[in-house]
């Protein structure tokens, strides 16, 4: 059988590689690392043992769980192309490191070669006995991951701002906003920081890398217990001695109790003021609104719970994905990215998705059983993102009340001649979608970006795919 044998490179220099490890990056000729950022790397590189990074598989999917998926696919491939590979990662195989867990479960012998790992390093520099009730938790999704736990906790992925304010809310729930949080950075390294800082000041002190980690110890506060008592509950109805009603419950027969809590929901924001949060509101509207948000979360929480059932994703890795969503889809935010107002905010949105979904259709998420009201209104939302004027007939309303009344209208009128509403809407929709794929790929054949091309080009290719 092919054969991978995963070396750990320490958090460091490779004055801090174990001697077996050094030993098998010397016997095996084919070697890879998942990641060139890593000081261990360099050093061995100037000894002569070269790795060959992995760091192109970063833009291979959309989040991390699909890159590490490509990195383990890749070094199975290469596993059974040469019989025997090496491959290095940052820390120790057994801590924290997701592509181990895939190479185990694909057809490939693995053998693991120990490093220290940050963990190490970080109970050195605290005096902190990790057998005394500590947890390693990822702080990407701490409010999920933390749900339940108290005490000492050291917390890995603190790489950007974003991660350390939602880790600063989330402990600010419970502890006091002077409550310390060591911070540990570049253990190891002549740069090495270890310091304490205020809760309240986590996101505004700190300047985030790869390499650095929290310690907090919340004391006989519970992190999240809310959520966790919640998934606990969950678990508790699907489990033995609970609701044979929840128990023979599937992914599809819940569909509809989804969709009558989104509904429920948005009839919740309705009782509420267009300015809010704004303005005044009536206590007994966030009442209901709260109440029906609570409804819509268990829906997301027992899907996630069937999910976890399956062995397929964790409510955690829910939080995960959403969180990475979003900060690849804010750019302005989170990157170099700048926007001149909240219209060009949409415009990259939807290309981001576009990329995300591999170059295909702008309209790719726009789902054609929704609501035909609702389908239309993306399919013209997703028009307006590049500029498109599908020349509709121009209808003079003044405010919502006017809207309703004119398709109150129309719809009485379609009825008056045997005509649907709902059928001849999404009809209207098929065919826009239609010409709007044929006007996608004329733009494709011709190399032109619909999103920069300009009101001109756009209109033009638009009329041109009306005979398409």
């Amino acid at each position: 059988m092919a054969r991978v044998v995963v070396i750990g490179l320490g958090p460091a220099g490779a004055d801090l590689l174990l001697p077996a490890a050094r030993a098998a990056l010397g016997r095996i000729p084919v070697r890879f690392v998942r990641t060139a950022r890593h000081r261990a790397v360099d050093d061995l590189a100037a000894e002569g043992i070269a790795l060959t990074p992995l760091d192109h598989l970063y833009d291979s999917g959309d989040d991390l769980d699909a890159v590490y998926s490509a990195i383990a696919s890749y070094i199975v491939d290469q596993a059974h192309e040469h019989g025997e590979v090496a491959y290095a990662v940052p820390g120790s195989p057994n801590v924290a490191e997701r592509t181990v867990v895939l190479l185990r479960a694909a057809d490939v012998e693995v053998e693991t070669v120990v490093g220290v790992s940050f963990a190490d390093l970080a109970w050195a520099r605290l005096g902190v006995d990790p057998l005394a009730g500590t947890r390693v938790v990822d702080a990407r999704t701490f409010a999920v991951e933390a749900a339940g736990f108290a005490g000492p906790m050291l917390l890995a992925q603190c790489d950007d701002r974003f991660v350390l304010s939602d880790v600063k809310l989330a402990l600010l729930e419970g502890l006091a906003p002077d409550h310390p949080v060591t911070v540990l950075q570049r253990l190891g390294l002549p740069d090495e920081r270890v310091v304490e800082v205020r809760l309240a000041d986590l996101d505004r002190e700190v300047e985030p890398d790869h390499l650095t980690s929290l310690y907090v110890d919340t004391g006989e506060l519970a992190v999240a217990s809310e959520l966790a008592r919640l998934v606990a509950l969950a678990q508790r109805l699907r489990g033995p001695g609970g609701c044979p009603w929840d128990a023979q419950q599937t992914h599809h027969s819940l569909r509809r109790h989804v969709l009558e809590e989104a509904y429920e929901v948005a009839d919740a924001i309705e009782e509420l003021p267009p300015e809010a949060p704004g303005g005044d509101v009536d206590p007994a509207a966030y009442d209901a609104l709260e109440d029906e948000l609570g409804d819509l979360l268990f829906q997301v929480v027992i899907q996630s719970v069937l999910a976890a059932e399956a062995g397929a994703f964790t409510i955690a890795d829910v939080a995960r994905r959403i969180h990475d969503k979003l900060v690849r889809r804010h750019p302005h935010v989170f990157g170099d990215t700048e926007v001149a107002g909240a219209d060009e905010v949409v415009t990259n949105w939807e290309q981001i998705k576009k990329a995300e979904s591999g170059g295909g259709s702008i309209l790719g998420e726009v789902p054609a059983a929704l609501p035909a009201l609702l389908h239309v209104q993306k399919l013209l939302r997703k028009a307006d993102s590049i500029g498109l004027d599908p020349g509709l007939p121009d209808v003079d309303v003044a405010d919502d009340a006017a809207a309703g009344a004119a398709l109150a209208a129309l719809v009485a009128a379609g009825r008056a001649r045997g005509v649907d509403a709902e059928s001849a809407l999404h009809a209207w929709a098929r065919g826009f979608r239609r010409r709007f794929e044929a006007m996608e790929r004329l733009a494709a054949a011709r190399g032109v970006d619909l999103a920069a091309a300009g009101p001109g080009t756009v209109a033009a290719l638009w009329a041109e795919a009306a005979g398409s």
